[in-house]
């Protein structure tokens, strides 16, 4: 059983912004020569992307959810009114 349900979106995010650290890095030591402004469009990109991830896996639990919701159209167990667990 999972303790919490998978995030792709946050995945996606960590993903990008590990990659662009590792290219500020390759930057900064000297193995890569690249204009600060290469890594904006990355940057936005990268969450652009993130945020279209998360918005497809709401769709895919919300449509989960309603399908779950729809086979389970039956009576109640209990109809006699009491709310008492027993």
């Amino acid at each position: 059983m999972l303790r919490h349900e998978f995030r792709p979106g946050r995945a996606v995010a960590g993903l990008v912004m590990l990659s662009l650290a590792a290219g500020y890095a390759a930057d900064a030591a000297g193995a890569w020569e690249v204009p600060w402004t290469f890594f904006l469009p990355l940057f936005f990109g990268g969450l652009w992307l993130a945020a279209t991830v998360t918005w497809a896996a709401y769709m895919l639990r919300r449509r989960a959810a309603r399908k779950a919701s729809a086979e389970n159209s039956g009576a109640p167990a209990s109809t006699s009114g009491s709310h008492a667990i027993k």
